[in-house]
């Protein structure tokens, strides 16, 4: 009651109350009715959400694993260079006619001895350019190759002649000398004048420094088919 409705009598007052207690209680019922029809809404068991490993597990569920059984284990083939000792005592046993062991002067080698870390190069005059730019550039492939550190100078002429028959009998015609740069180059100086005499040898240059630099040369051989002595035995 507002202390302005002092001019309605105490009858008239006692029944504005009985009116307005009425109207709050019937918005009280109005309210709480409304609340009661309406329906809860079901989120489901409270659970903990899944990581993603169980989701990953749910994802693969009844799939079956690949049979590996039948796959087969491909590894690449790896030359590995061949111990120079290993084929010096080859070439003793099996004798010259075996390794065609050409007389090989040393007079050219002691005559032009060439610097550890020059790049040696030779070729015939009848190679194609473009042969001879792959040898260079590394890109054709070796068959064998021979490391002949800590050799003689014997071993190491019996095992540059011993590679190259190996090639020749297996019909390839690349081949990879390691000699080595020390302080004198005394290897790679013989190496270089053998290598000139040959008649097998049509071209040689010093690695790609990835695959020696001026420490090895590759060494391109003629074909099987166009030595003398295939020939004469087909």
């Amino acid at each position: 009651m507002s202390k302005h409705d002092t001019s309605l009598s105490k009858a008239q007052q006692d029944l504005l109350k009985q009116f307005k207690k009425q109207i709050s209680t019937g918005q009280e019922k109005s309210v709480n009715k409304q609340t009661s029809n309406k329906q809860p809404i079901y989120n489901g068991p409270e659970t903990e959400p899944e990581d993603d490993s169980q989701l990953f597990n749910k994802a693969l569920h009844g799939v079956k694993p690949i049979d590996r059984g039948n796959i087969a284990h491909v590894q690449p083939n790896r030359t590995k260079k061949i111990d120079a000792q290993t084929l010096a005592k080859r070439a003793a046993a099996e004798g010259s006619a075996e390794t065609e062991n050409a007389e090989l002067s040393d007079t050219q080698a002691v005559l032009n001895p060439v610097a550890s870390q020059a790049s040696l190069s030779y070729r015939i005059a009848t190679l194609q350019h473009k042969v001879f730019e792959d040898l260079k550039a590394g890109k054709l492939r070796w068959f064998e190759a021979v490391d002949l550190h800590g050799c003689t100078v014997e071993q190491a002429r019996s095992a540059v002649l011993q590679i190259i028959q190996m090639a020749k009998s297996e019909n390839q015609n690349v081949i990879k000398i390691v000699h080595g740069k020390g302080p004198e180059a005394i290897l790679k100086t013989y190496v270089n004048g053998w290598l000139r005499q040959h008649r097998d040898v049509l071209a040689f240059v010093s690695a790609p420094e990835n695959q020696g630099g001026t420490g090895a040369v590759l060494v391109l051989l003629k074909r099987s088919e166009k030595n003398p002595k295939y020939e004469q035995t087909k």
